[in-house]
């Protein structure tokens, strides 16, 4: 395809992830995923970098695979370099990788607090800060954040919520710096609720049972899944989105990921 990019995905071998490299291989880009394969707070994932290795075989797809721990810098240098070495260049970041306790600020000891940020939001920090000078050299590329509704604030979220908001504002204040360098940088909402992520699940001790079913979903009538999300993301890094930077994009509700909007009545 004319518009194929090589793209690096972080927390690419699980969940909402798994699905965006998934989505974006199959329209013919070439993909760097990468994750942990130990079990991280609040998630289900277990071994995923080496069972999504095994998936990527069988589906003949062109994804490079990759354990690597998105909070350490030596780590997410390694990544980046990697990629050069394989393809010479990176049009688009994905920063995909979160964990997601929940929790008060009573009851999150600290080094919970600093778990979170650190793959949260330094994170996010570390692999910008890897790619931005390859994509300033080449002349302009796309990162997306993928944020939370938790980020403008929500009970029960109180570190989770600070992270994603501090996203936020991390994503606007790049998109300003780097305008003129034509490095687009925007982030993704997964909204409405009942979505079955590996961070959902992971809440709820991986009983999908336990997720809220009286969450409003869509304007499909249905709830957001990691196609959708995947759906987000490949247009944004796309030579259509050329001008789109420093924009929120909520896929399913809007706002605040429901805000008021209830449950449609059955009657």
């Amino acid at each position: 395809m004319t518009d194929s990019k090589v793209v690096i995905v972080t927390g690419g071998t699980f969940g909402i992830g798994r699905e965006i490299t998934l989505a974006l291989a199959d329209r013919g880009h070439r993909v760097v995923a990468f994750g942990l394969d130990a079990t991280q707070t609040s998630s289900t994932a277990h071994e995923s970098v080496s069972h999504f290795r095994s998936e990527i075989e069988d589906r003949g797809l062109d994804v490079y695979v990759l354990e690597a721990d998105v909070s350490d810098a030596v780590a997410v240098d390694d990544v980046v370099n990697q990629t050069m070495s394989l393809y010479g260049r990176i049009d688009a970041l994905v920063n995909n990788a979160a964990i997601g306790p929940l929790g008060t600020v009573l009851d999150t000891d600290e080094a919970l607090f600093d778990a979170v940020l650190s793959v949260n939001l330094k994170g996010p920090y570390l692999c910008s800060r890897a790619v931005l000078p390859h994509m300033v050299q080449a002349g302009g590329g796309a990162i997306v954040n993928i944020g939370s509704g938790a980020g403008y604030g929500k009970p029960n979220m109180a570190v989770y919520a600070a992270s994603k908001g501090g996203l936020f504002a991390l994503s606007s204040a790049t998109a300003y710096d780097f305008f003129h360098d034509k490095v687009r940088v925007n982030t993704v909402i997964p909204g409405g609720g009942a979505i079955m992520s590996g961070m959902t699940l992971g809440r709820v001790g991986g009983d999908s049972t336990k997720v809220d079913s009286n969450a409003p979903g869509s304007a499909a009538g249905r709830p957001v899944d990691g196609t959708d999300i995947a759906n987000a993301v490949a247009f944004l890094i796309s030579d259509e989105a050329e001008t789109i930077s420093g924009t929120v994009v909520d896929v399913g509700c809007f706002a605040h990921q429901g805000g008021s909007v209830e449950r449609k009545k059955i009657s």
